[in-house]
């Protein structure tokens, strides 16, 4: 089964980057993951391994997963080792207009239950409203945590700027 989801998020491609190349964020803001975990020694870009598990209904899906492609500030992609069947691929592409950071990220999930004929299809099927959902929410919530970060520096630099005129 293939899901996805797209969003346009109001930063520059390294802003949002830094979030989805980070697997300490994604349980700040991926919606239903209960787990995504650094599963040895190199923890982030080509292939680095985690564990990752993602609520559906009353179950927990996923596995480990490898990093099979990371070009940076575009494209991360993941595939499974062990556990269910399943590819991502997060799309970044920059939109920025002239005064105007602007990303657009795609975030696509493949899966499936392998060998299970009727059943996995049948399970396959009632799992994807979740799983859309949970794409959804999930572009939804990195958007807003990379904009507050954004406005956050902004901020920031704004202040270091009135202290630095000040002194």
């Amino acid at each position: 089964m293939r899901v996805g989801a797209t969003i346009d998020i109001s930063a520059p491609p390294d802003a949002v980057w830094d979030f989805v190349s980070d697997p300490g964020h994604y349980l700040h803001f991926m919606s239903g993951v209960t787990r995504f975990e650094v599963a040895g020694d190199q923890p982030r870009g080509l292939g680095a391994r985690y564990r990752m598990l993602m609520r559906v209904g009353s179950a927990e899906i996923g596995g480990l997963v490898e990093v099979v492609e990371c070009d940076e500030h575009r494209d991360l992609a993941w595939t499974s080792v062990q556990g269910i069947d399943q590819r991502a691929r997060w799309r970044l592409r920059d939109r920025s207009l002239e005064h105007a950071p602007r990303t657009h990220v795609e975030l696509r999930m493949s899966y499936g239950v392998a060998g299970s004929g009727l059943f996995g299809w049948l399970a396959e099927q009632v799992a994807a409203p979740t799983v859309r959902g949970h794409l959804r929410r999930s572009l939804q919530q990195l958007k807003r945590q990379v904009e507050h970060e954004q406005l956050r520096r902004a901020a920031a630099a704004r202040r270091a700027a009135r202290t630095a005129a000040t002194s």
